[in-house]
C-alpha cells in the first residue's frame, strides 16, 4: 500500500525485496497501524534512509529468505518485528535484530499487535528508575515485582499502546490508573488490571487522580497527548515523579512551569522509537525478549485486537484511530 500524491494510500506491485546483510524477508501474516502511519501518510513522520517508503512499522509472519550473516534464524521460523518501515505490504524487510520468536502456542496474526507496543514502553519505562527490575518479568520464584507500591497513570488505556501498558505494568507490580473515553471504553480498561479508568470526557483526571490517591500524586505518568497535558500532567505527580512522554497526539508545545519541577524533583523523559540509531533498537529489542516477551509467550500480557481487515483498507483502518473508534489494535492482513 503506496502514499499518492495525495496522502493516502493505494495497492502497487513492486518488486520482491531482497534482504541485504543482516535482514530477514518475512512473508506477512499481518501488519499493525500504529498513530505515526498516519503522520506518515501527512509527511510529518518520514522513514529512516533507506527503509521502504510506505508504511508499517511492525509485521508478523514466517521468514521466506535471509541476508548474508543473519544468525540463529531459519527459513520458515515465525516471527514478529519492529520495522523502519514497509509493513503494510505482503513481504517486508526486517533487521533480523529487530526480530521476535512466535511460539506455535501464540496467534501468528495477532503478534504484530506487540513489537511497536513493547519497545516503546520498554524503551520508557526502563529509563524510570526502579521499574525494569528483570526478576517480576521473567517470573523468578520469590522476588517481588520491581515496581511494587508504585503508582502509575496511563493515559490513552484504550490505545494500542496504553492497553498493553496496563497490562505490563500491572505484571510489574504497579497500581495502574488510566483515562479513556466513555463507559464502555473505561469499563474494559479495568477488565485489563486498572485499578481506576477515568473518563476524560465527563471527568477532570487531576481532580480524581488527587482523589485516588489521597492527594499524593503518582509516581509515572505515562502519556501519548501531548502538550495539551503537559502542565495537568506535572500537577499530578507525586515527589520524586516521572512524566513519559510517547507521542503529540494534541500538539508539541507547551508551557512548562519549572518551579515544580525544583521543588518536587521531578523529571521528564521522552523518546521516538523509530529515530533511534539501530544499535539502540537493536538493544531495546533484546532486553524486550529477554524479560518482556515471556509474558506475552506465557499470556499473561495479550493482544487486545480492534479488528482485522484486508491491507487493501488500510484507509479504513487508518479511519479507526483517526475517530477514536478502535480499542487496542488494528490489524491489516495482506
Amino acid at each position: 500500500m503506496v502514499i499518492t500524491e495525495d496522502g493516502t494510500l493505494t495497492p502497487d506491485d513492486l518488486p520482491e525485496p531482497v534482504p541485504g546483510a543482516g535482514e530477514v524477508l518475512i512473508e506477512v501474516a499481518a501488519a499493525g497501524v500504529n498513530r505515526a502511519d498516519l503522520l506518515q501518510l501527512k509527511g510529518l513522520h518520514p522513514p529512516p534512509e533507506g527503509a521502504a517508503t510506505w508504511p508499517g512499522l511492525e509485521a508478523s509472519g514466517t521468514i521466506r529468505s535471509l541476508g548474508p550473516g543473519v544468525s540463529g534464524w531459519s527459513v520458515g521460523d515465525r516471527v514478529t518485528a519492529l520495522l523502519d518501515g514497509g509493513g503494510y505490504a505482503e513481504l517486508a524487510l526486517a533487521r533480523a535484530e529487530n526480530l521476535l520468536p512466535v511460539p506455535e502456542a501464540l496467534d501468528l496474526v495477532e503478534a504484530a499487535a506487540f513489537p511497536e507496543a513493547l519497545g516503546t514502553l520498554w524503551s520508557n519505562l526502563a529509563a524510570v528508575p526502579d521499574l525494569d527490575g528483570p526478576a517480576a518479568l521473567i517470573g523468578a520464584a520469590g522476588e517481588e515485582p520491581p515496581a511494587t507500591g508504585r503508582t502509575i497513570l496511563v493515559h490513552g488505556g484504550s490505545g494500542g499502546v496504553g492497553s498493553i501498558a496496563i497490562q505490563l505494568c500491572t505484571t510489574l507490580g504497579a497500581r495502574v490508573l488510566t483515562t479513556a473515553g466513555g463507559p464502555e471504553r473505561t469499563a474494559r480498561c479495568l477488565d485489563l488490571g486498572a485499578v481506576a479508568a477515568i473518563d476524560h470526557r465527563s471527568e477532570d483526571f487531576v481532580e480524581r487522580v488527587r482523589e485516588l490517591t489521597d492527594g499524593r500524586g503518582v509516581d509515572v505518568v505515562l502519556d501519548p497527548i501531548g502538550a495539551a497535558y503537559l502542565e495537568k500532567n506535572i500537577s499530578v505527580l507525586a515527589a520524586h515523579g516521572h512524566l513519559v512522554v510517547i507521542g503529540m497526539q494534541k500538539g508539541t508545545k507547551g508551557t512548562l512551569n519549572l518551579a515544580p519541577m525544583l521543588y518536587r524533583w521531578l523529571s521528564l523523559h521522552g523518546t521516538a522509537l523509530r529515530a533511534r540509531p539501530q544499535p539502540e533498537k537493536a538493544a531495546i529489542m533484546a532486553d524486550v525478549r529477554r524479560r518482556a516477551w515471556p509474558l506475552v509467550t506465557r499470556g499473561t500480557v495479550q493482544a487486545v485486537v480492534h479488528e482485522r481487515l484486508p491491507l487493501t483498507e488500510a484507509m479504513a483502518a487508518h479511519r479507526l484511530l483517526a475517530d477514536g473508534v478502535a480499542f487496542g489494535k488494528v490489524l491489516l492482513l495482506p
